[in-house]
């Protein structure tokens, strides 16, 4: 990653001074320099768990249902997908105080000019996590002040969209916060809405049907926690280099873990009773009144907090590509747009919506990683420092074939309502592309860099 064209009036700008510094971040995706580093990675449990913690999370949970895996079934596919999922996003997180980067800048490692395809990907893939995680907090807001839906999405996405502009430190400090009340606010609503309700144990599908539905349910939810692998050292990248990796590790990986196994495991519980209303659904198991209010609330308070990460790693992710915005303006431009996709959304057929873009949105992210962590590995090895400015792409060509073969050879892997590849319809449903398109694009991108020299410098 060459160091050219990191103009400090664009990629560089102001950082914060400390955790208690809420000043506007403009700093974007030039590296943090060591002066500027300052945390602890304890941190990252309550950065990675708030915005989890979601009814995105509890939607998934109810897919199971329609698959139709019973609650234990469901559960054991979901814990089984879910940390699958996060171990990436753990590692990937460890990267950040090693180099003060964010995940997309530091793709230009391996894939230099290249970076454009990974990047742009990513962008628009934080404008479609805005739209599912804010088309629930819009929703809630909607049934709770009866606003508009419209208008109350445009409330819930100006309130991430102030996050995301206000930046790293802002982030942190509120998902502290918000990890202690939707913990408290999970457990009282569980407590609530599980109390007579019957939970389906059996399951409904059998043999080959079972088979497949238990492996769509695990790459589904696999699917949900691998999607903030491209933002992981986003959120690390101030932290001190001599910060423990080991540390950073386990508590990305508790967060996200802890926070999906709540929510998606409430979905289980719930199965089909919620149906495409999930905010209103909430509310309504509840049985309206204080409890119903607080629900959504707190679904739309959850939504915000969310979202905050899309916008702040999207604003990183379009400056990655190289266009030329200040961070807080390309936060902006990714909530914009972000409201579009809700609106299409909500228009009708929800949980068809919901799976499709679930899965079409984060089906590259295997193939990336696939490039990314055999790059940093080679260049890690014995202990290597890497200097982000001063390192240069090695086979850049390389990174991109091998990216685009392994996505392409996920294709027929693929299930969802829009498309299911052949080898998928055969397996009854079974969505293997995630694991196909990680292990050819790791074996295309090891056989063809080679073992080059770790930095030409």
């Amino acid at each position: 990653m060459s160091g050219h064209g990191l103009d400090a009036e664009v990629f560089g700008g102001r950082m914060p001074a400390g955790g208690g510094d809420l000043a506007i971040e403009t700093h974007g995706i030039a590296p943090v320099p060591a002066g500027n580093r300052f945390g602890r990675p304890w941190r990252l449990f309550s950065v990675w768990f708030a915005p989890n913690l979601t009814m995105t999370a509890v939607f998934t949970g109810t897919l199971a249902a329609a698959l139709g895996l019973g609650f234990w079934t469901g559960l054991a596919a979901m814990l089984a997908g879910t940390v699958l999922g996060s171990l990436p996003v753990a590692y990937l997180s460890t990267w950040g105080p090693r180099t003060g980067t964010g995940q997309l800048p530091l793709a230009r490692l391996p894939f230099g000019g290249g970076v454009v395809l990974p990047g742009l990907l990513q962008w628009l893939g934080s404008i479609a996590w805005d739209a599912l995680v804010g088309l629930f907090g819009g929703e809630a807001l909607a049934e709770l002040t009866g606003l508009p839906f419209w208008a109350a999405v445009l409330i819930v996405l100006v309130l991430q969209c102030t996050l995301g502009v206000f930046g790293y430190a802002l982030i942190h400090r509120v998902q502290a916060v918000m990890s202690v009340l939707l913990v408290l606010a999970f457990a009282a609503l569980t407590v609530k809405v599980l109390a007579g309700h019957p939970i389906a144990t059996a399951d409904t599908a059998s043999g080959a049907d079972l088979a497949g539905g238990v492996v769509l349910f695990t790459t589904v939810t696999l699917s949900l926690a691998i999607s903030w692998a491209p933002y992981a050292s986003d959120f690390s990248r101030y932290l001190p280099a001599s910060t423990s990796s080991r540390s950073i590790f386990w508590a990305t990986l508790l967060g996200l873990v802890a926070s999906y196994a709540i929510g998606e495991g409430l979905g289980l519980a719930l199965g089909s009773s919620l149906g495409d209303q999930t905010a209103k659904g909430v509310a309504g198991l509840l049985g309206g009144g204080f409890l119903g209010g607080l629900a959504l609330a707190v679904i739309a308070l959850a939504a915000v907090s969310s979202n905050a990460m899309n916008d702040y790693s999207g604003s990183l992710a379009l400056q990655t590509v190289g266009v030329r915005l200040r961070r807080p303006v390309s936060a902006v431009v990714v909530t914009v747009l972000a409201f579009a996709l809700i609106l299409w959304m909500h228009s009708g057929d929800l949980s068809a919506k919901f799976e499709n873009v679930l899965l079409f949105v984060s089906y590259w992210i295997p193939p990336f990683l696939g490039v990314v962590v055999p790059d940093w590995l080679a260049r890690t090895r014995g202990g290597h420092p890497v200097d982000v400015l001063a390192s240069v792409p090695v086979r850049p060509w390389a990174a991109v074939v091998a990216f685009v073969v392994g996505f392409g050879a996920a294709v027929p892997f693929m299930n969802t309502t829009l498309y299911t590849g052949p080898v998928a319809a055969a397996l009854h449903g079974a969505d293997l592309a995630y694991y196909v398109g990680l292990v050819v694009s790791l074996a295309a991108y090891s056989l063809l860099r080679g073992r080059t020299p770790v930095d030409l410098k």
